[in-house]
C-alpha cells in the first residue's frame, strides 16, 4: 500500500485549498482513511475521517470548514479546506486503516504529508 498527498501550499487567511492522496495497493472504496495535521513543533490531529460506508468525521475545530470524500474510481481521497487560518499550518497526511477519531493511528498506513502554510 501507498499514499501519496499532494496540493498543499501557501495560502492567506480565509483561502481555500484542495489537498489530494493517491494510493496504490488498495480499493478505496472499501477503505477507511483519514486525514491528520501536524501543526509545527507538536504531535498528529485526526482532521477528517470517512468509513467504509462513507460516513464522515470531524474535529471540532475544522467541522463545517473542511470536507474528506473518495473518488473510487482514481482511487484517490480529497480534502477540501475553506475558510483557512493561520493554525491550520503544518504538514497534513492522510492516512488508511483509520476508520474514525478512536482507531489507534498506529494501525494505519501512512503517506509523507504535504505543507500547508497560512499567513495572516
Amino acid at each position: 500500500v501507498q499514499l501519496k498527498e499532494s496540493g498543499g501550499g501557501s495560502v492567506q487567511a480565509g483561502g481555500s485549498l484542495r489537498l489530494s492522496c493517491a494510493t496504490s495497493g488498495i480499493t478505496i472504496r472499501r477503505a477507511c482513511m483519514a486525514w491528520f495535521h501536524q501543526p509545527p513543533g507538536k504531535g498528529r490531529e485526526g482532521v477528517a475521517f470517512i468509513g467504509q460506508t462513507d460516513k464522515t468525521d470531524y474535529s471540532d475545530s475544522d467541522k463545517g470548514r473542511f470536507t474528506i470524500s473518495k473518488d473510487n474510481a482514481k482511487d484517490t481521497l480529497y480534502l477540501d479546506m475553506t475558510s483557512l487560518k493561520p493554525e491550520d499550518t503544518g504538514m497534513y497526511y492522510c492516512a488508511a486503516g483509520i476508520c474514525d477519531r478512536y482507531t489507534d493511528p498506529r494501525s494505519g498506513v501512512w503517506g509523507q504529508g504535504t505543507q500547508v502554510t497560512v499567513s495572516s
